[in-house]
């Protein structure tokens, strides 16, 4: 039987307080903004949430149920967007999280969406081509009533990717008995995908990174960076990274991390991880993506679960900024520690928003049919990015409060708005 690591567990509870840390740190804006309770009520749960049951035929012939979820959380402002993970620690309390954390997204970029978000349970690595494509196609089935170009509108997410967004367009077009490219985003090109999506996430984390160097006068050449997380998004920002003369001075994996003072050869790196982003089992002198996190750096970005930086962690760090590319990795009471330490948190919801604007822009290239080219789609990724930021950090300085609670605050104020304006609730 596996047992899992006490590094393991302890991330899996912080991953199952996600709702709390959500709910807490929502309340706190609206107090700040000072808006009736009825609004944090009414927006710490999401609208709506479904749980579906998907028996799959494997390939030995025997059929097994998997469990997914989707989550609604608010579509005052639009129809409701948000990733699909693949991933064996999915949890109900997780996706309603991610949901509202998409939906402050929505707001913060100025996006015309709320915000959803589904997963199901399942280790990908242990499912072949053939059981990945009936899951994929499995799920599209369940959720089809709720889900739609002008209803919700799904994305990769963790483990999940442009083949993946193939086959549920292909199952919801098979439902619907019509082409629907605005149904899903992350889409490969030649199915009306965009250019530049599948990098989107880690370009909006690196024109963050980019402000911050300003803000803060620590030039991005030769800024030394810790990133933890090797998948998607953690790959291609080392790629961007090492190509901007910052040294990469670790990475982490699943399995493990690497450290190098001097920066880590990232080309190599590149080169040698499998389609999961694993490549520290090639080394003999991994460390534990724990001690990672308390290696000394200019720039920490935790890019891959959530609840990494906690409470036993946070006064151990020894960065000087904080920038979160994956969705919730500094729990609230670690937050307040860096606080006190003076490390500046730039946090996820602002961060890591490159992938839904980009995914904002696919589904207006599909509405139009009218594609764009990929300079064209960054310099709008970083215009959105650049204005986003200088909000939130503005906010921040008027309010005297730390960037998170600042980001709650502009991702709340239209979604509060459009409720209002809606008759849903009075303010």
């Amino acid at each position: 039987m596996a047992v899992k690591s006490a590094e393991g567990s302890r991330n899996q509870m912080e991953k199952d307080n996600s709702l709390k840390e959500f709910q807490e740190t929502l309340r706190e804006a609206i107090e700040v903004l000072g808006y009736p309770h009825q609004v944090y009520d009414f927006l710490k749960t999401p609208m709506r949430f479904l749980e579906v049951s998907i028996p799959i035929l494997m390939d030995n012939g025997e059929t097994k149920t998997f469990q997914g979820y989707r989550a609604q959380h608010n579509d005052a402002a639009g129809p409701t967007k948000g990733g699909i993970r693949f991933h064996p620690d999915v949890t109900p309390e997780e996706v309603k999280a991610l949901a509202g954390w998409m939906s402050l997204k929505c707001g913060i970029t100025g996006l015309p969406y709320g915000g959803a978000k589904g997963g199901i349970i399942c280790d990908p690595r242990q499912l072949s081509l053939t059981e990945l494509e009936r899951l994929s196609r499995g799920y599209v089935r369940a959720v089809s009533q709720v889900v739609g170009p002008t209803k919700d509108i799904p994305a990769p997410d963790m483990y999940t990717n442009s083949q993946i967004m193939a086959w549920m367009l292909d199952e919801y077009d098979h439902i619907r008995e019509f082409d629907s490219p605005g149904f899903i985003t992350g889409k490969p090109l030649a199915l009306g995908g965009s250019k530049g999506r599948e990098t989107a996430t880690s370009k909006g984390v690196l024109y963050t990174l980019e402000l911050v160097s300003e803000l803060k006068k620590i030039p991005v050449k030769d800024m030394r960076v810790i990133v933890q997380g090797f998948g998607n998004v953690g790959s291609y920002l080392c790629q961007y990274l090492h190509e901007a003369g910052a040294k990469v001075v670790g990475i982490a994996d699943v399995l493990g991390g690497l450290y190098e003072p001097d920066g880590l050869d990232i080309p190599y790196l590149l080169e040698n991880r499998d389609s999961f982003g694993i490549v520290s089992n090639l080394f003999t002198n991994s460390i534990s993506n724990q001690e990672l996190l308390k290696k000394e750096c200019d720039v920490l970005i935790p890019a891959a679960i959530s609840g990494v930086i906690n409470k036993s962690n946070a006064s151990k760090l020894k960065c000087k900024i904080v920038i979160e590319a994956a969705n919730g990795p500094t729990t609230k009471e670690a937050i307040n520690i860096l606080d006190d330490h003076n490390i500046l948190v730039v946090p996820d919801i602002l961060a890591n928003s490159g992938g839904v604007i980009v995914s904002y822009f696919e589904w207006c290239q599909n509405n139009q049919g009218y594609y764009w080219e990929e300079d064209l789609v960054d310099k709008r990724l970083k215009d959105k990015i650049t204005s986003s930021f200088l909000n939130v950090y503005n906010t921040s300085k008027k309010l005297g409060v730390n960037m998170k609670i600042a980001a709650y605050i502009e991702g709340i104020r239209k979604m509060a708005e459009a409720s209002r304006l809606r008759g849903w609730v009075r303010f």
